[in-house]
């Protein structure tokens, strides 16, 4: 079923869309989407409508959902309710392109929001997806010393107490719940007929140097796995510059076979 397209001012002041993500995700995917043809593409969650502001100025066609439209700023776009845990109000086959910033990490179930990307997009469609990037060198670090990764904390009662306040009761759009490593995102989306393009990272981080000596480690204990075994674990891929030198998201170019 169609949901109505609806939008209300989050507050009284007007200002302009801003990124809910950080800006280099954005500055990233404007760039990979740039040099491909332009069509009619889909933004879930679209947030305030920052990117979208972007891609309908260099020309695609913006249609965009939410699971909290009352954030959205842009009066010249489409704007639906859709919850990417359950269904998305569009046809089948409606999209050339498919936008999903920082969205899978908020859902019970990332692996059905796959299924509706595949479901909403034409054959040969393009899927743009992010997610914070649990398995860059800094984030096994990170789990090695606390438990924890930057942007999967402990869930506490507290911690929720202080994102209710902060977020008025529409705190899905901070809290993390579903840490997504690259070898099951990878695994989702072959499972639901998606071929992996391209791998890109939000922007190196800035104190990445420091940890090279482990790097250079992993990568030469590792190349003393066979050619079976590297191709088997996706090695190559977990050992990139993407993954295991990446920034704090990891974009995922992938198309519909």
């Amino acid at each position: 079923m169609i949901i109505e397209t609806s939008r209300t001012d989050v507050d009284s002041i007007e200002r302009e869309a801003v990124p809910i993500a950080h800006e280099a995700i954005h500055e990233r995917v404007v760039h990979i989407l740039d040099a491909l043809p332009r069509g009619r593409a889909l933004d879930v969650p679209a947030g305030e409508g920052a990117l979208a502001a972007r891609l309908k100025q260099i020309g695609f066609e913006l249609h965009c959902c939410d699971l909290y439209p009352q954030i959205f700023r842009l009066k010249d776009v489409e704007i639906r309710h859709g919850d990417l845990s359950i269904s998305l109000p569009y046809l089948d086959e409606e999209f050339d392109y498919v936008i999903c910033l920082e969205g899978l990490e908020h859902i019970e179930n990332p692996r059905q929001a796959v299924r509706e990307f595949r479901r909403i997009l034409k054959p040969h469609g393009h899927l743009i997806v992010s997610t914070p990037n649990v398995l860059n060198i800094e984030e096994r670090f990170k789990w090695l010393l606390f438990g924890y990764t930057s942007h999967f904390k402990p869930i506490s009662r507290a911690y929720l107490a202080n994102l209710r306040n902060n977020f008025k009761d529409m705190e899905e759009i901070a809290l993390h719940v579903n840490p997504i490593a690259y070898t099951e995102l990878r695994y989702t989306l072959e499972e639901y007929g998606f071929e992996i393009q391209r791998l890109y990272r939000d922007k190196p981080k800035s104190n990445i140097w420091l940890y090279y000596p482990f790097v250079w480690l992993i990568r030469l204990i590792n190349r003393f796995t066979s050619g079976e075994k590297r191709r088997e674990r996706w090695t190559d891929e977990l050992q990139s510059d993407e993954v295991l030198l990446g920034g704090n998201t990891l974009i995922v170019h992938a198309v519909k076979k």
